[in-house]
């Protein structure tokens, strides 16, 4: 079987691809320009020498003297105007209307002349075979008429007529040598214009083998036929010389062919390379401009083209508005789903914006997020479109497109600037139910450039102490002693004065910073309590808060065990939260990393029970020593009559699973005497104190207001 396609391919009956087959074809005409230069010289050199060894003639008697220069004279000029007219791809070429229209009229004067001279001395059998080269190149000449009045330059046409002029201007050349080399052999010389017409046709142009087997064997069946006879009919030969020229004559059959053979396979293996190398620069090319799964713009396009746009002084600068799209909930649709209808519904939606949104600059910027450069009266309508189809496409998931624009207030606008504005407003209506669109105004502005000034100056703020450590107290339940402190960040600027967590943590995480927070209040809650222990004073445990993105972004337990090890502070001071939204979707890494925090000596607290939507799993899957019972219950708890149960059952459940509980946000005395009673172990909340620097928490421990506790558990 293998053997069998080895031979369909080098036979050349495997199918070969339309790049492959045009660019042989290509190949094969810019060849055809060399064939019929060189025929054309030679025709005319021949004619010329014609006339000179014949003084004396008259016109019509040259005319008549020798027709086969003529036809393949006219047959090279037709092959040699349509070629450069097919390289240089021209819509009009006067020179080969005139000349193919010539030709057409010379052949019927030539094919009328012949049957004039043989009338009546003929059979139609032999006139038809005495004009069959004028046949031919009246073919040739209609054929390149209809290709020069139908102003064919180019494409699959194109090339039909070339393969067919090339086909036709082989036969006649072929033709030619057959009957030239008959007669010169009557004169004692040599077969040498067969020779070079068959190598000339067979081999210079290129031929799937196969089809160069017919030819070449067509070819030399039909001389080998004319030939011998010839030969013998003049006695020139003898039976032996006969027999050598017939070996001869084989083997130059076969040297052809494998010439021939080995042509076309070059040939193409040069078009299956060059067509590998376009493919690639057109992938590059598309890459360049296309996204790769959805299809339409990518970010790279769209940033040329919406400046382009906005320099449009035909449109309106104050009319034109950038849009950022989201599809809110995609996560669970891929999830329930599956990702490869999620891509293809990604491609669909894709699609849509670009229809809707016709003519104007759109692109895929990344995940679900798409960006429009459009005009603002039309903008809202068109994304209604987009927004109705998603309700209508996915009853079964719920997903919602939130949208967020920005107004470029001039021309020189750099569209990426842009897109980050709408992205921003965009994110503004997250989570937020019934908010599906935020324009970015001068609120929005002032929150984006405050972001964008706490992303640019974490490093400073910890280097010049803007970042300071604040304590809020833990106390007992049953004593009210203080027992502990909670390490919080305040961000105290020269800019934007007084800023609270809810200003720049979500910042630090969305940007991946956050690291760079909770490894600086590691290190100064260290080096707060080794000077508290240097002066002797009593002195209690304090919790850090890392996030599930410090696992990520940096050794957490490296860093405890560096600190605690460079300030000697000892282990048990240090309690590590641990938030319940970190394990998340955990793959099993901070399972490994609580495992390695215990192992060193740390006590690991769940942060914030009860703030999602796992808490139990979280319970099951993980061991913790402390939970810390989010504030959330406590919401109106003097008017729900089922917080209390809830709470009685929470904090019954830390026992039984053998943890100690701690509840944050007690802000009242009927709150606290509550949890006191329901065997809360810690309580914590603004009832108790807030958050606060070291120097005020250790002054209100002078001064009595704190009693801190002796107890070690």
């Amino acid at each position: 079987m293998i053997f069998w396609e080895w031979i369909k391919k080098e036979l050349g009956f495997v199918k070969i691809s339309p790049y492959t087959k045009r660019y042989i074809n290509d190949a094969n005409i810019h060849t055809a320009v060399y064939m019929s230069f060189i025929v054309i010289a030679l025709e005319i050199w021949m004619m010329l020498r014609y006339i000179q060894q014949r003084p004396g003639l008259t016109a019509l008697e040259y005319f008549d003297g020798e027709t086969n220069y003529l036809i393949l004279l006219s047959a090279g000029l037709l092959l040699f105007f349509f070629a450069v007219r097919y390289i240089r791809e021209m819509e009009e070429f006067l020179p080969g209307k005139v000349i193919s229209l010539g030709v057409v009229l010379l052949d019927i004067v030539m094919i009328s002349r012949f049957l004039a001279a043989n009338h009546g001395q003929m059979s139609a059998v032999d006139i038809l075979f005495g004009i069959k080269y004028h046949l031919l190149l009246l073919a040739l000449a209609v054929v390149y008429v209809e290709y020069e009045f139908a102003a064919v330059s180019e494409g699959a046409r194109a090339d039909i007529f070339g393969q067919t002029m090339c086909v036709l201007f082989g036969f006649i050349c072929i033709g030619f040598g057959i009957e030239t080399s008959l007669y010169d052999i009557t004169w004692g010389r040599q077969i040498l214009c067969f020779t070079t017409m068959v190598a000339f046709c067979a081999c210079m142009l290129v031929w799937r083998p196969f089809i160069s087997i017919l030819i070449l064997s067509a070819s030399f069946l039909i001389f080998y036929e004319k030939w011998v006879p010839t030969l013998q009919e003049l006695d020139l030969v003898s039976g032996k010389v006969l027999k050598g020229d017939t070996i001869n004559f084989f083997v130059l059959w076969i040297v052809l062919v494998m010439i021939s053979f080995s042509i076309y396979h070059q040939r193409l293996a040069e078009a299956e390379k060059d067509e590998n190398l376009v493919e690639t620069y057109n992938k590059l090319n598309r890459m360049a401009v296309e996204d790769e799964l959805t299809g339409i713009h990518n970010m790279n396009y769209f940033n040329q083209e919406a400046a382009y746009s906005l320099k449009d002084e035909s449109k309106d600068i104050d009319n034109r508005i950038f849009l950022f799209f989201n599809i809110e909930n995609f996560k669970t649709y891929n999830d329930q789903i599956g990702y490869q209808a999620g891509n293809a519904y990604l491609k669909k939606i894709a699609e849509l914006i670009r229809d809707t949104f016709e003519g104007d600059p759109t692109a895929r910027w990344s995940d679900d997020h798409f960006v429009v450069l459009t005009d603002a009266d039309t903008a809202e309508e068109k994304t209604e479109i987009i927004r109705k189809a998603i309700h209508e496409d996915t009853e079964s998931v719920y997903l919602e497109l939130k949208a967020g624009g920005y107004r470029p207030l001039s021309s020189d606008l750099d569209p990426r600037i842009a897109i980050d504005y709408a992205r921003y407003a965009c994110s503004l209506t997250k989570n937020k139910f019934g908010l599906n669109y935020k324009e970015y105004d001068k609120d929005v502005d002032d929150i984006f450039h405050r972001r964008q000034y706490v992303v640019n100056n974490i490093d400073t703020a910890i280097s010049n102490g803007y970042i300071q450590v604040y304590y809020q107290p833990v106390v007992w339940a049953d004593s009210r002693e203080v027992c502990g402190a909670e390490a919080l960040a305040r961000w105290i600027d020269p800019t934007y004065g007084f800023l609270s967590p809810a200003d720049f943590v979500p910042v630090l995480e969305d940007n991946r910073l956050i690291h760079k927070l909770d490894a600086f209040m590691l290190k100064q809650v260290c080096k707060d309590l080794r000077e508290e222990l240097n002066e002797g004073l009593r002195t209690i445990p304090v919790s850090i808060n890392f996030s599930r993105l410090d696992f990520e972004l940096m050794d957490v337990v490296k860093e405890l065990e560096d600190n605690t090890h460079k300030y000697a502070v000892p282990k048990d001071f240090i309690h590590v939260e641990i938030t319940e939204s970190a394990l998340t979707d955990d793959d099993g890494f901070i399972y490994d990393i609580m495992k390695k925090l215990h192992e060193c000596g740390y006590s690991v607290w769940l942060d914030d029970f009860g703030s999602g939507y796992s808490s139990l799993n979280v319970l099951k899957d993980y061991h913790f020593d402390m939970m810390k019972i989010d504030m959330k219950f406590l919401a109106h708890f003097e008017t729900n009559k089922d917080a209390p149960i809830i709470l009685n059952t929470v904090i019954k459940l830390a026992a039984d699973l053998k943890m100690m509980s701690l509840t944050e946000g007690v802000e009242t005395a009927q709150i606290a005497d509550f949890l006191t009673k329901a065997g809360c172990g810690r309580l914590q909340g603004y009832y108790f104190g807030k958050p606060m620097p070291k120097k005020e928490l250790r002054a209100k421990g002078d001064s009595g207001e704190y009693k801190f506790s002796e107890r070690v558990v």
